[in-house]
């Protein structure tokens, strides 16, 4: 299908729709985003906080977020309804992002995030509301439209209640008739259905490789075998997100691995996946250089509170180490709770 000519203008950036590299987001489970910093967290006890943040949330206004203050066109699709709604929109708005907000039935959840001084994070995830036939219906509309104009589309996050599990694959056939390419970033049944519309990226973080899987992942080349069995079930090429262990990415070139040590430990892992995918679109989405700039992006936004996206003087790739050749042996580090793993072992 040939693509439209839009005459669609952003008030906010004077940044004509239709601009090379517009990536446009899509989040049905966006959310009103608040971390309180604590000295420790004791369960049961009166704390009181050390710091407050409120941001807007969801993995694609994340990723729209992180783009935005580095100069790239995208804008972010999100159902909206209620007080809350109006708050995330608001917020958006005053952060320069481009939003197409569509009125929806659902109502617009909240978060709450705990982080320690060791940049341990407890997160408290309210399910969101749920979307109805003619909610998705209208949401669709919103994106093929905005994505006329795009190079990418991504969509991020989990599906609300009320959303089938195939709804991302069924939005990845449709924009593939536009020729417009396809990002993923969802776990569990959502991941596995999309693969089947053959999105261009995925980028699942190590308890989803596990998770997709089936069994622990505890070396990089646990990461490698997943993501190629992704590749074979058809996506293109797999960014695995993987902590304080860097990232893996697999394409048809081969295996990249490399990290971005982060001195202390950082602030708050909370959105650094969603600025790592940023990075990587940003930087063109393959090869080393997009990878350097994934990390870079990604270390950068665990140095920062709650989950404020980094801005360009925040990056700094010179702590980017790139492995090759990758040691597929490798162990990986930390901590490795998978929901849902303990029946498979």
């Amino acid at each position: 299908m040939k693509r439209q000519q839009g005459h669609m203008l952003n008030c906010r950036t004077g940044i004509r729709d239709g601009d090379a590299n517009m990536i446009v987001t899509v989040t049905l489970n966006p959310s009103l985003d608040r971390t309180i910093e604590v000295s420790q967290l004791v369960p049961g006890a009166m704390m009181r906080a050390t710091g407050t943040w409120l941001d807007p949330g969801g993995k694609g206004v994340n990723v729209a977020r992180a783009l935005t203050v580095h100069g790239i066109p995208s804008c972010a699709v999100v159902p909206r309804n209620g007080a809350a709604g109006d708050e995330l929109v608001a917020l958006l708005i005053a952060g320069g992002i481009d939003v197409r907000a569509v009125a929806v039935s659902g109502y617009t959840r909240s978060n709450v995030s705990l982080t320690e001084p060791d940049g341990t994070v407890t997160k408290v995830n309210e399910p969101g509301g749920q979307l109805g036939e003619a909610d998705l219906e209208d949401i669709v509309r919103t994106v093929l439209a905005a994505a006329e104009q795009a190079e990418w589309v991504v969509a991020s996050g989990s599906l609300p209640p009320g959303v089938p599990d195939t709804f991302y694959a069924e939005l990845g056939h449709a924009l593939r008739d536009l020729g417009v390419r396809f990002a993923v970033d969802t776990s569990g049944p959502a991941l596995r259905a999309a693969l089947a519309a053959e999105p261009a990226l995925v980028k699942p973080n190590r308890d989803e490789l596990a998770e997709f899987a089936g069994h622990p992942i505890t070396t990089v080349a646990d990461v490698v075998r997943v993501a190629e069995r992704m590749r074979r079930d058809g996506a293109g090429t797999v960014l695995a997100s993987l902590g304080a262990d860097g990232a893996v990415l697999v394409d048809a070139r081969g295996v990249r691995c490399g990290d971005s040590p982060v001195d202390g430990g950082g602030r708050s892992s909370v959105g650094a996946g969603d600025a790592m995918l940023a990075g990587f679109l940003a930087a063109g989405s393959t090869g080393g250089d997009a990878l350097v700039e994934a990390l870079s992006w990604g270390a950068a936004a665990v140095r920062m509170p709650g989950s404020r996206m980094p801005a360009p003087e925040d990056v700094d790739r010179s702590t980017v180490r790139l492995h090759q050749p990758p040691d597929l042996s490798r162990p990986l580090s930390g901590p490795h709770e998978v929901y849902g793993l303990e029946q498979i072992r």
